[in-house]
């Protein structure tokens, strides 16, 4: 009798993990987002392995098989979306230029200090810098003009602040409009422009994914307008591969460094821990001029986000 009930109990045990991981493997099947808690589920797609995996255990032991096809199948679906997503291509016209590009979420400005160190360090030719609240505005100017002399910024306090700091000359443009500051400028690299756009859209809260779709909605009509001309598109997107949403901005053409020099889904949040468990929402994307190579992930103190740095070649159109 006891026998029985721990049986069936394994059974609805993995009914109930299935159940809920079908939900979010639904969602990303269907190409859509859903409503929460699944956008927040989804970023941490690959991790679902492990209940999904503890509930065709229970089924083999309760030997309830229509559970174990259950969990088969879902597996597998695991498994097919966790392959990477996007385009690589590599372009076939020859190199123009290389620069290396550094991206940091620097936790409402903690992280200033140590994101100027690893600058000095890495000596990046651009650098994206998100939630820089006015403190770090002016510690950015005071240590790093010399170097950077080229800037564009959103000034604002809080996670609003952004700004983009630059070895080449910059012409500032209208940016992304968003909750949060999303500077845009135009470059010259070496002669060559080069569109420069900063991302952070608003991460998706429960009761705010609207907002959050919208504004990475208009991420993807920035990179949809791209009118021919080099684009990197580099920040905190508040999402990953996993999201429909980032997907059409990826759908757009453009490419995901990361993945290009083989760290696709590298975690970068949150950094407490990550790598081992984390979701890779901080991106480098390209236009199809660029190739890249050596995305490397940094550990910066006092910030929830790891800097990614990738160095990026230009090239001509064959």
């Amino acid at each position: 009798m006891n026998d029985q009930r721990g049986l069936r109990l394994g059974g609805w045990s993995a009914a109930l993990l299935f159940a809920g991981v079908s939900v979010v493997v639904g969602c990303r099947t269907a190409d859509t987002d859903g409503i929460t808690p699944v956008p927040q589920l989804l970023a941490f797609l690959p991790w679902l392995l492990a209940p999904a995996g503890l509930g065709l255990a229970l089924a083999l032991l309760a030997r309830w098989w229509t559970g174990v096809v259950w969990g088969v199948v879902i597996l597998g679906a695991l498994a097919w979306f966790i392959e990477p997503y996007g385009k690589t291509a590599e372009p076939g016209g020859p190199p123009l230029a290389t620069l290396r590009v550094l991206t940091s979420n620097v936790e409402f400005g903690r992280a200033t200090n140590a994101l100027v160190t690893a600058v000095r360090r890495e000596r990046p030719d651009v650098v994206f810098v998100e939630e820089c609240e006015y403190t770090c505005d002016a510690t950015l100017q005071r240590d790093l003009a010399t170097v950077y002399p080229y800037r564009q910024a959103v000034a604002a306090g809080g996670s609003k602040g952004s700004v983009i700091l630059s070895r080449f000359p910059l012409k500032g443009t209208d940016g992304v409009p968003g909750t949060m500051g999303m500077p845009g400028a135009l470059a010259d690299v070496n002669g060559h422009p080069v569109r420069l756009q900063l991302a952070h859209p608003m991460p998706p809260l429960p009761g705010q994914l609207d907002v959050w779709r919208r504004e990475l909605g208009a991420l993807r009509d920035f990179a949809a307008d791209r009118a021919d001309t080099p684009t990197v598109l580099a920040g905190d997107f508040n999402a990953s591969q996993d999201h429909a949403a980032f997907r059409r901005v990826l759908d757009t053409g453009l490419r995901d460094t990361a993945r290009l020099a083989g760290a696709d889904r590298t975690a970068t949040w949150p950094a407490r821990t990550a790598p081992t468990l984390g979701a890779q929402i901080d991106h480098v994307l390209v236009s199809e001029d660029f190739s890249a190579r050596d995305a490397r992930l940094l550990d910066l103190a006092d910030t929830d986000h790891r800097a990614l740095i990738v160095e990026v070649t230009l090239h001509g159109r064959p």
